[in-house]
């Protein structure tokens, strides 16, 4: 996460266009500026119970999602907390 919060959109769109073949440098850091412009990239990695939910909400209302699943069965943030003690 270091790494978003310390370069530009277009710095950030070089790095990842490899992943993205189909799509064009300047939609692809008009995406990355607007990810940030969000905050979709926060400090912490660990990934918390609203931020699950309010997923889980967008893709429900999106027709992506055909039941929700409890935070708790799907979310494991042990692997994330181990890495940030670091």
């Amino acid at each position: 996460m270091d790494y978003v919060h310390a370069h530009t959109p277009a710095e950030i769109a070089q790095v990842i266009k490899p992943q993205f073949d189909d799509t064009d440098m300047e939609t692809l850091t008009a995406i990355v500026k607007r990810y940030q412009e969000q905050d979709t990239w926060k400090d912490s990695l660990i990934f918390e119970k609203d931020s699950f939910l309010l997923l889980s909400d967008i893709l429900e209302s999106a027709g992506e999602l055909s039941e929700k699943v409890p935070y708790e069965q799907l979310v494991t943030t042990d692997f994330a907390k181990k890495a940030a003690s670091h």
